[in-house]
């Protein structure tokens, strides 16, 4: 069954069954327009895109052209796993009023400062104070530093100090629009003032690194955000977007605060089944900002984490169950891992499907990847899992991914991400789909 013979029958009038739906994303074939390859970093980071690095980050251009496509102004967009917001921003200056939640407080932290237009003025009143009171830092100055073995374990202690001194003065900051915009600054630069290996997602120490000095650092980054936030502030002035409502909530995708049937597009990127690896790439924000004192616990807050309950799974996907009996001969608790993602997947579908009004589309941007040898058909199963409880597909695309800021290689044998130079490396996500499903 090829895709066009697809198109041609017509997706949203049937339903497929389990073979049909691994034939038809197995010989979907490449749309390179969706890929953006001839998009340069300046492109995808205009605007308050390039305030933060982030694992797994997709590219404003396919929000604003799914947007362009299901949606007109002052449809409610929502974002079940909001990440940085990049699905917040680009509903924003198209006039879609939007809604994200995502588990991760770090996340928050970040869309906040983008999703908020803060006045050029104001914004730069507040940095030539705090720049005036960062320039009076000397060795006497008196600094209370976090005591968290952890910290000691990424920093050494000069950077540590000067660090402490900046979050204690961005802490003084009143407002509390400006207070996140300079303490999402202060996140970014953590890893480059640290002794984490810089060229590395993985949590690795680099004892040869010269970390970068904070206080110069940080203005830099902050002269940075500046730039984007006049952006932002001036384009939505001229669309006379100021006012649209961009909502972030630090919650569990399981749990959206919208109405029945009031979203028109949904647009995310959800975890993959390894999502509690986030917890570990945020875990210098996480430290600093006191969102946990505990990095096991925090991982326990994310997606399809091992320690999550594994009685009533429900996978509503033969797909699923297949995966699932095939890992259980090579791990069981890789079995476990895999079977509590799905089925905790399938609950977020459930709220998905809740809010999606008659005719809204829900687009989800998903690779497939393997794990102890045995091949991951997220998309496949997001597909049967979404058609079994009603929804109908609307269209299937497949996008190469020509950067992408996570890890391209695992360890085959253990699923972890692995070095370039690791001998049993595997590509993990090459390709992506975006699997676009209508209620």
């Amino acid at each position: 069954m090829s895709r066009l013979e697809c198109i041609k029958n017509g997706f949203d009038n049937q339903d497929y069954s389990q073979r049909q739906i691994t034939t038809l994303l197995a010989k979907t074939k490449i749309d390179h327009s969706w890929s953006f390859s001839e998009k340069t970093r300046k492109d995808t980071a205009y605007i308050t895109h390039g305030y933060h690095r982030y694992p797994a980050k997709f590219i404003p251009q396919i929000v604003s052209r799914l947007a362009e496509k299901y949606t007109r102004e002052g449809d409610l967009v929502v974002d079940p796993f909001g990440g940085c917001g990049t699905t917040l921003v680009e509903s924003k200056v198209m006039g879609r009023p939007s809604i994200a939640v995502d588990i991760n407080p770090v996340a928050v932290l970040i869309t906040k400062a983008k999703i908020t237009p803060i006045g050029p003025c104001k914004i730069e009143k507040e940095f030539t104070a705090l720049q005036k009171r960062l320039g009076t830092y000397n060795e006497n100055t008196k600094v209370k530093a976090p005591e968290h073995e952890r910290i000691d374990y990424w920093f050494r202690a000069e950077e540590k100090r000067k660090l402490a001194f900046i979050f204690t003065e961005i802490s003084e900051i009143e407002d509390r629009d400006s207070r996140d915009f300079f303490f999402c600054g202060f996140s970014n630069i953590l890893k480059n003032c640290s002794i984490w290996l810089q060229k590395s997602n993985k949590p690795t120490r680099d004892f040869e690194k010269e970390p970068s000095e904070p206080v110069k650092t940080f203005l830099k980054q902050i002269k940075m955000m500046l730039r984007g936030n006049t952006r932002l502030f001036e384009l939505l002035s001229e669309k006379g977007y100021l006012k649209v409502s961009s909502k972030v909530v630090c919650a569990d995708a399981r749990t959206i605060p919208v109405k029945d049937n009031s979203v028109s597009l949904i647009v995310t990127s959800p975890p993959y089944v390894t999502s509690y690896e986030y917890a570990d790439l945020h875990q210098l924000t996480a430290l600093w900002l006191e969102y946990t004192k505990d990095l096991s616990d925090f991982r326990k807050r994310f997606i399809g984490t091992s320690s999550h309950s594994k009685k009533d799974l429900e996978l509503n996907s033969s797909i699923a169950e297949n995966i699932r009996k095939e890992l259980i001969e090579k791990d069981k608790k890789t079995a476990e891992e895999v079977s509590t993602y799905f089925s905790e997947m399938n609950q977020v579908f459930i709220e998905m499907k809740r809010m999606l009004r008659k005719g809204g589309k829900t687009c989800i941007v998903i690779g497939n990847t393997s794990l102890k040898g045995i091949e991951i058909l997220n998309a496949e199963v997001f597909v049967e899992q979404l058609q079994n409880l009603g929804l109908k597909i609307a269209d299937i695309i497949k996008r190469e991914i020509p950067s992408k800021n996570l890890p391209s290689v695992r360890d085959e044998k253990t699923g972890k991400f692995a070095r370039i130079t690791d001998k049993n490396k595997i590509y993990a996500y090459p390709t992506e789909y975006i699997l676009i499903m209508e209620k």
